[in-house]
């Protein structure tokens, strides 16, 4: 029977509303949803391809087991039973520590996913946990618990009513915009423009953004920060502060001055490329506005500074009264205050063996998980299992992470294709399409509320998975039962899950017993006074929920132990005082260097979407090297020549596209490529793409200290001219 559905998509952060039409068990026609309360019939050419990726050819459907014959299909019970002898084995000849745990990017957005996979890493016992928040966003979350009191207390722009926006590293037009909820974000900025307002594209490459909208304003890679120092310092020296906002609700701006006493626009300019001049202005245009916002995006995020530069963001959003106002930087706000259920979130701090290194929100570095494998010694990783990730291509250098992939006594992915990392896995347990798993939106949407139209909307699942494909909820408990790993370590949480679960084989009873899924997203909306799923079904579109207003936050739900906003955190000063001056040093030496940035491209998303034929063919088949004509004459080089890229952690090669859209002396080369090993990938693996993370360097000395993250944009390479294609 057909019928027609509505859900809302789960690739990115903008969760827009889709429209499914399903017959027998199958997805017939997507398209956005134009009653939906936020996205407004606004969707990307990924989410209305869900089918694609759903029912690809390569879908795994049944457990599979590594054999000297290659993957053959076993069942659940003896997948569950032979992993469990092995953790159990491992774990007791080798410590708890043996064993480690990486979550994965698409699973993420499934908000009871991260919850029950720290359950199941606590039951383990192991400190060995690795996520993607290190390689893309945890200096937001490490500025946000230093200044606000909490990680999960985050900033958006409030798009719709400011009259400045800055966005720095962003490319909303391609990869939409993170940390904060935009459907159909071009007409969002565009109409900024349209109501007298100004946006700014603060970028080494004329985006796809900047061609619709704003203003472009170059800037050499990986040095955001110190055209903040400079912005800042213009600031102070026309004293253009909230001087009563300031007293009232902020503690440490007299030491927050000093720090950018000696950054003037001509100094800045040094690096940059963004002239004094030039700096000026955009200062002008911030200040003359009745409200605006600074905003960063990854490219600022994954530099070797992120923490520093996002810091100093924020802390001129604050200190020019425009944190907390309307049509300016607003606190989210979800269905309950996430911020004040997060705030001990990183309490608890271990340290990793090698270097030392810190934690961060109960994870380490994904840049240290090669060493903890390869690195002999006590508590060395020996095992590893991994929940919808794909490591090997999006961590940093992976050429030595496959070493260490390879080294491993056992490895099982969770996912429902075989991935290049799970190439290298004992077994792969099949999980589930987004579409087949209830769910409400993103945490970043319901529980922080980073939308300038907040939101919630409740799902069903629209169809049953494949095969033996099961929900990873139930995947997860089934290992904590075979690992002998009680869910956050608690043998009573555990029974009563196993009861629960019992219940439910029994025929009567289990037909009436609701979904444990289904149970929590219910007692997760409750919590937050959105009723329970019947009566958000009477929602099909989403509900609309009241929009955030400025003077919402300071004073009121500041969660630091003064209750004050934190402007200068003695962390952030010692850092500044530590890193600065060798980072401009460095700088001006690499002025004639190129340096490299990763770009998103609109039929890509990370390494998801090159297994569907209609996304990578003609020259989509590869990724390119993109530079300026100037570098390319420099180099003797022609559009289509290949090019060697080199780094002291690898090499790639790659055709050139020669652009005058990049900033001369700065190379782009699009991520998440590199499929060719990935025989469980028959269309990925025949495209001629290369791995830009190769470059990228990891361990103890190339990540950001406090943050732990890895450096994927803004680095020196060597080119050479390798021929022609």
């Amino acid at each position: 029977m057909t019928e027609t559905k509505t859900t809302f998509c789960r690739i990115c952060e903008n969760q827009c509303g889709l429209l499914v039409t399903v017959d027998n068990n199958r997805i017939t026609h997507v398209e956005p949803d134009k009653d939906h309360v936020a996205s407004k019939g606004f969707a990307c050419i990924k989410g209305l391809s869900i089918e694609k990726m759903r029912t690809t050819p390569d879908r795994i459907t049944t457990p599979l087991k590594k054999t000297d014959r290659g993957f053959e299909a076993i069942s659940w019970q003896q997948a569950f039973d032979e992993i469990g002898a092995k953790i159990r084995q491992l774990r007791k000849d080798h410590g708890d520590e043996s064993v480690g745990a990486y979550f994965g990017n698409p699973i993420s957005f499934s908000p009871l996913m991260p919850i029950f996979w720290t359950a199941f890493t606590q039951g383990l016992n192991t400190h060995k946990a690795y996520n993607t928040g290190s390689l893309d966003c945890n200096n937001k979350f490490l500025v946000s618990q230093h200044l606000y009191g909490s990680p999960m207390s985050l900033t958006f722009p409030d798009i719709d009513r400011l009259e400045c926006l800055i966005m720095i590293g962003a490319n909303p037009a391609i990869s939409k915009m993170s940390f904060i909820n935009l459907p159909d974000p071009v007409r969002r900025l565009q109409e900024v423009e349209a109501r007298g307002g100004k946006v700014f594209n603060v970028n080494p490459r004329r985006t796809e953004t900047a061609k619709a909208v704003g203003e472009q304003v170059f800037i050499r890679p990986d040095t955001d920060v110190f055209m903040l120092l400079g912005f800042l310092n213009e600031i102070l020296g026309r004293n253009a502060v909230d001087e009563e906002r300031i007293s009232q609700f902020m503690s440490g701006f007299e030491a927050l001055k000093p720090l950018c006493a000696d950054w003037t626009p001509e100094r800045q300019a040094e690096v940059t490329g963004i002239s004094a001049d030039q700096l000026r202005r955009l200062v002008d245009s911030y200040l003359n506005a009745n409200g605006a916002a600074l905003y960063a995006s990854t490219g600022i995020n994954q530099g070797s500074n992120g923490t520093l530069a996002f810091w100093l963001l924020e802390a001129i959003n604050a200190v020019t009264g425009n944190l907390d106002r309307t049509g300016g930087s607003l606190m989210g706000l979800g269905i309950f205050d996430y911020g004040r259920a997060t705030k001990d979130a990183d309490k608890e701090v271990f340290h990793s063996r090698i270097g030392n290194t810190r934690s961060f929100l109960g994870a380490l570095p994904a840049a240290l998980m090669a060493d903890e494998i390869l690195e002999p010694g006590e508590d060395q990783v020996r095992a590893m299992f991994v929940l919808s990730g794909n490591p090997l291509l999006t961590a940093t250098n992976s050429d030595k992470l496959g070493r260490a992939l390879d080294k491993l006594e056992l490895l099982v992915s969770i996912d429902i294709v075989r991935n290049e990392t799970a190439e290298y896995a004992d077994y792969i347990l099949p999980g589930t399409h987004f579409t087949e798993r209830p769910d409400i939106p993103f945490s970043f949407v319901s529980l922080s509320g980073l939308s300038p139209n907040p939101w919630y909307h409740y799902t069903d699942s629209l169809l049953d998975p494949p095969g033996e494909c099961r929900d990873e909820l139930w995947i997860i408990r089934q290992l904590a039962k075979a690992c002998d790993a009680p869910l956050f370590g608690s043998k009573l949480l555990q029974t009563v899950v196993n009861t629960g679960e019992a219940l439910g084989q029994l025929p009567l009873v289990g037909k009436r017993l609701t979904p444990m899924s289904e149970r929590l997203l219910g007692l997760i909306s409750r919590m937050g006074k959105q009723g329970g799923l019947r009566t958000l079904r009477r929602h099909p579109h989403g509900k609309a929920l009241p929009r955030i207003e400025g003077s919402s936050y300071l004073g009121k739900r500041v969660l630091t132990d003064d209750g004050k906003v934190h402007l200068a955190p003695d962390v952030f000063i010692e850092l500044a005082a530590q890193r600065l001056e060798g980072s401009f040093a460095k700088a001006l030496q690499e002025n004639n260097t190129f340096r490299l940035i990763t770009k998103r491209e609109r039929f890509s998303h990370n390494s998801w979407t090159h297994n569907d034929i209609a996304f990578v063919k003609g020259k989509r088949q590869t990724n390119y090297l993109y530079l300026h004509s100037e570098d390319a004459e420099m180099l003797g080089c022609k559009d289509g020549d290949m090019i060697e890229v080199s780094t002291d952690s690898g090499a790639v090669t790659l055709p050139a596209a020669i652009s005058d859209d990049m900033m001369p002396g700065t190379v782009a080369l699009p991520h998440g490529w590199g499929h060719q090993q990935a025989s469980g990938l028959s269309v990925a693996s025949k495209t001629l793409g290369v791995n830009a993370n190769i470059l990228a360097a990891d361990g103890p000395s190339a990540i950001e200290p406090l943050s732990g993250m890895a450096q994927f944009n803004g680095f020196c390479v060597s080119l050479k001219v390798a021929g022609a294609l």
